[in-house]
């Protein structure tokens, strides 16, 4: 097995890197989602006609307790105590799309690449879920790391 892939012990076997022996630093990663929509649903979102209600405040709620559940639903997760997890989501009138960014940190041994990505794809699966009624065929693409820093990898800037 590579020397490369960190989470596979001796026999290739998948196992939880150990990470008692690392430095605490500071870390912190951002992430990206968008839901393409069509113009009815983009306006019934704008709107608030949505009947399960506001699409935006629910995704919000539901990346931040995503990104809590990271440990949960990625098999080699570390716990990790966040201090922060925020999402901002906005409505892009020229591509109908909603467009969701997360920003999570923590002083840890580990970093919180994982819990960013988590928190913007359930952000994203939300607003599809709020908006199947209406829609079925919205799109959910460009879920990616923006940036990470912290850790011995260093710093992390998606060119854009």
């Amino acid at each position: 097995m590579s020397k490369d892939f960190t989470h596979f012990n001796d026999e290739g076997r998948a196992k939880m890197v150990n990470v008692g022996d690392k430095d605490m630093t500071r870390r912190k990663a951002r992430a990206q989602s968008r839901v393409f929509v069509n113009r009815e649903t983009f306006d019934l979102i704008k709107s608030g006609g949505v009947k399960k209600g506001d699409v935006l405040t629910v995704a919000q709620v539901a990346g931040v307790m995503g990104a809590k559940k990271t440990k949960d639903i990625i098999p080699m997760c570390h716990p990790i105590l966040m201090d922060g997890i925020d999402l901002s989501l906005s409505l892009n009138e020229d591509d109908l799309s909603v467009d969701i960014t997360s920003e999570v940190s923590c002083d840890g041994r580990t970093g919180v690449e994982m819990e960013a990505l988590t928190a913007a794809s359930i952000a994203a699966l939300t607003v599809y879920d709020m908006c199947k009624a209406v829609q079925r065929d919205m799109m959910i693409s460009d879920v990616c790391l923006l940036d990470k820093s912290g850790g011995v990898h260093g710093d992390f800037h998606r060119e854009r």
